[in-house]
């Protein structure tokens, strides 16, 4: 699901996941729900996650916020929030991944290659069941309404007309 062409927008949301693996479906749904609200400079895409093919979804725009789940052993729930353009997205937060190549992995060749985005706002959402055909946690589907408020936010700070410096890291709690 997009709303344009991620190569004709300025700005990208990417949800990454499986819709069939418990709270690894987060990312998708969020954009599910982000879809209809999104600004018009903003596409909107559903990814499966596998590196390479995010480091190609991501060219050209100057802002990417990729939702995800993550496994880090926090409380189920918990919001991650980091400005991957500006410094390393901790590597205990995306060691779950159905790829071989994560989304981390993907950020450092980015970085490596010079083809990060000038802006990579990464969510990860503390997830606690990964199983194939769970639904989704009740503690993830709770989060999901502070992730969409704070990626509004992002997007409406980002609109053409006012630009400013995104913060880096900074964990997220509602």
């Amino acid at each position: 699901m997009a709303h344009e062409s991620p190569t004709c927008q300025r700005a990208l949301v990417l949800g990454v996941g499986n819709e069939y693996r418990g709270d690894d479906a987060v990312g998708i749904l969020l954009c599910r729900l982000l879809a209809p609200q999104a600004p018009p400079h903003v596409a909107v895409v559903e990814h499966n996650g596998d590196g390479t093919a995010l480091l190609e979804a991501w060219q050209g725009a100057e802002l990417v916020i990729v939702l995800d789940a993550v496994q880090s052993g926090a409380p189920a729930g918990t919001i991650f929030r980091c400005d991957a353009a500006l410094q390393a997205i901790p590597a205990q937060l995306f060691h779950y991944s159905t790829h071989a190549f994560s989304l981390a992995g993907a950020i450092e060749l980015g970085r490596a290659l010079h083809r990060l985005p000038r802006h990579l706002i990464v969510y990860g959402i503390e997830g606690v069941n990964f199983t194939p055909g769970a639904p989704l946690s009740a503690a993830v589907a709770q989060a999901m309404p502070g992730v969409l408020a704070q990626v509004m936010r992002d997007l409406h700070l980002f609109a053409p007309a006012h630009q400013p410096e995104i913060p880096a890291l900074q964990p997220l709690t509602f």
